[in-house]
């Protein structure tokens, strides 16, 4: 064994980052080499002395590193060929169909947004004049990680001062002003739905819910999130309006009788001033300690609240069969003391804003 294999040999065996069998097959062929017997060999790596055989074998007949790697396995060769996986593939990376400047609708598969396997089999037949197996189709597709039948929805904002208002709210959230208080406000809309049939409970377990619901009203949660502390404070109303928007700004303003306080919210229309200037006489009266924050245009998502009612929502809103408003408000309020008392945090907010990548990832 020379010197530059014998090197190789120990960076593989030493490697944490090779396939196990690799580094097993490394340790082998040089304890071999320094003379240890099969058996010993065997033992000290938890693997039978057949394999240290054939290893050893193996490294005689052919003295490189490669040779560890395992052979190519015989079986049945491909019966697709080369060129009709790579149409099938071609295909799955296009649109159905598209309207062409006649207003006619043309392509592969006419009326067609999202591919299915029958939709790619009869479009590749058509295409090579090969007709596979739906089954086969299906291995192809996921050999290559491809779901076209796969939809995936975003919303792009388009405020031309999207940087500028996303860079000051990170900010606020990364380093808030010092004995300053960031809250994060929005109203969230509430159907209150009951089943028409009650729910039960099935024999493995599961929940089976009655599809038909009654609708017994609606009603409104206003929130604000301390950015802080992940407290939250919410008030329930009948309906979302201006004034009960006020009311509540006020209970804010009775919670944080000092200091500044920063708002962040979305561009709802009572989040303006409007004729009345709601909020400039709103500050005026408080000593124009309030700073409000917008956060872009179809960019809610930055406000730290919206997680939190995710939370609201999947936890006692999706499932539940309310008989009432009344129920629904008390409710709502239950969990928000539940959720101050005993599950209250911070969010460690990860998303900074980039010009080359305008992605989010928010992390609890």
């Amino acid at each position: 064994m020379t010197d530059e294999l014998r090197c190789s040999l120990q960076a593989l065996a030493a490697s944490t980052a090779s396939p196990h069998r690799l580094v097993q097959r490394a340790r082998i062929v040089l304890a071999a080499a320094d003379g240890e017997d099969a058996e010993s060999i065997a033992r000290r790596l938890s693997c039978t002395s057949r394999t240290v055989r054939t290893w050893k074998a193996r490294w005689r007949t052919t003295p490189d590193v490669d040779a560890l790697e395992d052979r190519a396995r015989s079986g049945r060769p491909s019966t697709v060929a080369l060129s009709v996986r790579c149409e099938l593939v071609a295909l799955a990376c296009e649109r159905p169909d598209e309207i062409g400047e006649d207003g006619k609708v043309k392509g592969k598969a006419a009326f067609r947004d999202v591919w299915t396997r029958l939709s790619l089999r009869a479009a590749l037949a058509v295409a090579t004049g090969v007709l596979l197996s739906v089954s086969e189709i299906g291995r192809i597709l996921r050999y290559e990680n491809l779901r076209p039948h796969r939809v995936r929805y975003w919303l792009t904002s388009k405020d031309p001062n999207f940087a500028a208002k996303a860079e000051r709210i990170c900010e606020l959230y990364l380093q808030p002003p010092p004995s300053a208080t960031v809250l994060c406000v929005d109203e969230k809309p509430v159907q209150v739905l009951g089943r028409k049939h009650p729910s039960k409970l099935g024999a493995d377990g599961t929940v089976h819910k009655e599809y038909e619901y009654i609708r017994r009203g609606t009603c409104c949660l206003l929130a604000a999130f301390d950015v802080r502390t992940g407290k939250v404070h919410g008030r329930v109303v009948d309906h979302r309006t201006a004034e009960q928007t006020v009311d509540f700004m006020e209970e804010l303003a009775r919670r944080h009788p000092s200091g500044e306080v920063w708002i962040v919210w979305d561009n709802l229309n009572t989040h303006y001033d409007g004729p009345s200037q709601r909020w400039t006489e709103f500050n005026r009266r408080h000593g124009n300690r309030f700073h409000f924050v917008y956060t872009p245009i179809h960019a809610s998502w930055l406000n730290q609240v919206e997680i939190w009612f995710s939370k609201l929502q999947r936890r006692i809103l999706t499932h539940a069969d309310l008989a009432s408003v009344a129920a629904a408000k008390a409710r709502i309020e239950a969990f928000i003391e539940h959720h101050n008392s005993q599950e209250a945090r911070p969010y460690r907010w990860t998303w900074r804003y980039s010009a080359r990548h305008t992605a989010g990832r928010l992390a609890a």
